[in-house]
């Protein structure tokens, strides 16, 4: 079976067809322990992952995901993990930009099996949208323009 096909397991459950998730956390440790298995899962399939962190959080990210069994070193030379930054994502130029962000996750998502990745999985902190910068109000289209687009898509976004 080719791991495009393999279940796909997030917080005790299998992902079925639709593979958008939303999830809230009450804290970074526990944000962790549900995306770990997650990610790690991935990572040894052989899948793309895809990591937009908080700025101030990239070395945080990259050491609880050593501490969770994946070789952050590894993985990120051949290319298989790529970690971005909210201004190299959701904020280039210092604000939000849904039809850049759109076009953005469209190529993340196309990219991968050009790259030999059966599937991307794409893990996306949004905290930013919790602070003053400018487009933030477009998130709620954004968001829905997105579930038009993912279904197009076996990959898993969280």
């Amino acid at each position: 079976m080719a791991s495009s096909e393999l279940p796909i397991h997030f917080a005790g459950a299998t992902l079925a067809q639709e593979r958008h998730i939303c999830a809230f956390f009450h804290s970074p440790d526990e944000e962790y322990r549900v995306l770990l298995p997650f990610i790690r899962e991935g990572i040894e399939r052989g899948e793309k992952a895809f990591h937009i962190v908080n700025p101030v959080l990239v070395e945080d990210h990259l050491e609880r995901l050593k501490s969770g069994r994946v070789d952050t070193d590894a993985a990120t030379s051949r290319g298989q993990l790529v970690v971005k930054r909210w201004q190299d994502a959701y904020l280039r130029d210092g604000h939000f930009d849904q039809d850049r962000m759109l076009a953005l996750i469209e190529e993340v998502l196309t990219s991968g099996p050009a790259e030999g990745y059966p599937l991307t999985r794409l893990v996306a902190h949004m905290d930013w949208a919790l602070e003053d910068f400018p487009g933030v109000n477009d998130l709620v289209e954004y968001e829905t323009r997105l579930n038009f687009v993912l279904p197009k898509y076996k990959d898993p976004v969280i």
